[in-house]
């Protein structure tokens, strides 16, 4: 029976087996967040990222009565090209203050905090200045009409797939946004 082709072979009994040589390979990949964090859902990131938008954007229009609403009228495009860029400058570099400004005090935006969510690092440390820097800079995207949609369809995607619930973002900059109230006390001190 030793003697004829079979498609099933043995490993040599070394206590070592294929699964095993897998997971030991991950276990240094693998982010080490305390047992019972419960990472955010597309839904409830999706959300707490519409909440910011708006609660900026309405801050935005009534501090400039509601001119900052020429940054999506083509016509202003056409005939005043300087002022739409103003606009978007007024507009892009606000919501990125914003991101940027709660995250470092809060290490979260309102929308966030709203939603119950918390964003801290991989190791579950402080998400650094830095790293905020980052997430504010790359969330510009989703105020770039078309292109966000296609960008969140994306990214939702992503998090659906990968078992961390990681967008890109979170890969780049080394994040994991959980439920707040799910992190031991210990990790979310610094969450206000």
């Amino acid at each position: 029976m030793v003697d004829h082709d079979s498609p099933i072979s043995l490993s040599p009994s070394g206590g070592s087996t294929l699964a095993k040589s897998i997971v030991s390979g991950q276990v240094d990949e693998h982010w080490n967040l305390p047992e019972g964090t419960i990472l955010a859902s597309g839904v409830r990131r999706g959300t707490s990222l519409v909440i910011d938008i708006v609660i900026v954007t309405t801050v935005l229009m009534l501090a400039t009565r509601w001119e900052l609403l020429h940054v999506w009228v083509f016509e202003t495009w056409r005939t005043s090209p300087q002022h739409s860029l103003a606009y978007t400058f007024v507009l892009l570099s606000s919501h990125w203050l914003y991101w940027r400004v709660t995250g470092l005090w809060y290490s979260r935006s309102f929308g966030q905090k709203m939603m119950g969510l918390a964003i801290v690092c991989t190791d579950g440390s402080e998400v650094t200045s830095e790293m905020w820097d980052r997430r504010a800079f790359w969330k510009l995207v989703y105020l770039v009409p078309l292109v966000n949609a296609m960008v969140a369809v994306y990214e939702v995607a992503r998090i659906f797939q990968r078992h961390t619930h990681q967008t890109n973002l979170d890969l780049k900059v080394g994040t994991i946004v959980a439920h707040a109230n799910s992190l031991p006390p210990g990790i979310r001190k610094h969450i206000r």
